[in-house]
């Protein structure tokens, strides 16, 4: 637990840190982009980009941590292999979207800006292809090095934002910024930073690209076939799962029927980021949780390790909960005040990611039993489920069936893997804890929305002190009023 908490301290900082600051590009989109629908725009694609990236990575970051921990596999000839195949695809990937980019980006709805499909397929191939790298140095145990690549290309990201979007604007009067800058061009030059910064990051990881000490053979079709066949499934598992978190995003404006779809998308989009603090915390315990459960399965306690990390994953889920709820009249404030009309949704997507994050808990026991057909299924009856309820909620309820739908999927999901899961690893999961600290985050989330109509900051005042009672009773429940059980 030391270890873990040791190294999700590290990623979670990067993470933390690096997510922060690209939230910070929310305000900047919100006062600075010409209308809601540019931000809409921005939601619409980037969810696209998204989906795409887990297509092209087809499930090999797992694999290749599946691979590289068996015994008599050397991990430089997996390493080698993942990083060939997933290069192939993803070049192939970005040859194909530049040469239709002009029909694809008609059937989007953005047939005056056919770069924009360009770019962001240059983008998605190059990031799909550092997926190995960066899964390399987390196996190399080297949480530094992966977090100062994560933080440069943020920070790069975010200089490049300022410099088109705030400072050129003010500087138009000089000529060699007039010579190639075109103030018209608005919401483009977001991808134009995106492609930058990534192609530098590229540049970055080239050392680790080519590192690696001896291996028999730096490429084997063999392993190459078992690593697909392990890994296949998780791209369905992937597909399904990245869909369930995005295709909310995406078909908005194919089922949204008023004129304003792309403003209320920019609207949803925005209010959606405000929760990020949520996903920030779920990704930065991914990063260290993944290898550190396949690296701990051959230890006699492993099962007692994860049923411990699920329990204080949900004890800081709901710490998080609290706060973002206390202190969302602050928090408004980093997107401008004509989103805020769309800041109900924020508890609704703090929800959808615990669920999220104790599914991805669970789902570890059919990635250990080598049986991720399961996920596979789960993941298709979540997609079943959020494609139907937004089909059929959307163009009546608009952005708040889209933020429903992914919380009844994941919620759905979430106990379908818990009930299957007990059938083919045990996992001593400290139900009665859990339990009782979830009755306790739900009695203080409705002695907080009764306070309703107080002063804002008697009201946040008030919070702070539920806030405070989470704190107190989750210490006694841990440590002094349920003991512990017998395993």
């Amino acid at each position: 637990m030391r270890l873990l908490a040791k190294e999700t301290a590290i990623y979670g900082l990067s993470s933390i840190i690096g997510k922060f600051l690209n939230w910070l590009l929310v305000p900047l989109y919100t006062y600075v982009l010409a209308q809601q629908a540019d931000y809409g725009i921005v939601t619409n694609l980037y969810a696209w980009t998204a989906l795409l990236l887990v297509i092209l990575t087809y499930g090999m970051e797992t694999g290749f941590f599946r691979f590289a921990n068996e015994q008599g596999t050397n991990p430089i000839t997996v390493y080698r292999t993942a990083m060939a195949s997933i290069g192939t695809t993803s070049l192939l990937f970005a040859l194909l979207c530049w040469l239709f980019r002009a029909p694809i980006a008609g059937w989007l709805g953005y047939a005056g800006h056919k770069e924009f499909v360009g770019l962001l397929a240059i983008v998605v191939a190059m990031d799909a292809f550092a997926c190995i790298p960066f899964a390399y140095l987390r196996y190399q145990k080297r949480p530094i090095h992966f977090a100062a690549l994560k933080l440069l290309f943020v920070f790069l990201n975010i200089v490049l934002n300022i410099f088109f979007l705030v400072l050129c604007p003010r500087w138009q009067g000089s000529a060699l910024i007039n010579s190639w800058y075109n103030p018209d061009y608005g919401v483009g030059y977001v991808f134009v930073a995106n492609i930058l910064a990534t192609a530098i990051q590229t540049l970055c990881l080239v050392p680790t690209m080519v590192a690696g000490g001896k291996a028999e053979r730096n490429f084997s079709w063999d392993l190459l076939k078992r690593m697909l066949k392990y890994s296949l499934p998780l791209l369905v598992l992937g597909v399904c799962g990245i869909m369930n978190q995005t295709i909310d995003r995406i078909l908005f404006p194919f089922l949204y029927p008023a004129s304003d779809a792309q403003a209320q998308l920019g609207i949803y989009g925005a209010c959606f980021k405000v929760a990020m603090v949520m996903m920030m915390f779920t990704q930065a315990f991914r990063y260290a949780y993944e290898p550190f459960v396949f690296a701990k399965q051959k230890e006699k306690n492993s099962l007692l390790a994860y049923a411990d990390a699920m329990k204080y994953y949900v004890y800081f889920s709901y710490l998080i909960l609290l706060a973002m709820v206390v202190y969302l009249d602050l928090l408004k404030y980093l997107i401008a005040p004509s989103y805020w009309v769309g800041l109900r949704v924020v508890p609704v997507v703090l929800w959808t990611y615990i669920f999220q994050g104790v599914y991805f808990n669970l789902s570890f026991w059919y990635k250990l039993t080598d049986k991720t057909q399961w996920g596979a299924w789960f993941s298709l009856i979540g997609l079943v489920i959020t494609l139907v309820l937004q089909i059929v909620l959307v163009p009546r309820y608009g952005y708040m069936a889209s933020a429903a739908s992914s919380l009844v999927c994941y919620f759905v999901i979430m106990v379908l893997s818990y009930v299957v899961g007990k059938r083919h690893l045990v996992i001593p999961y400290d139900l009665r804890r859990i339990a009782a600290v979830t009755a306790v985050c739900l009695l203080l989330l409705v002695m907080y929305y009764v306070s309703d109509g107080m002063n804002t900051w008697l009201r946040m005042a008030a919070g702070t002190g539920l806030i405070a009672v989470y704190l107190v009773a989750v210490w006694l429940l841990d440590r002094k009023l349920i003991p512990s059980p017998s395993h």
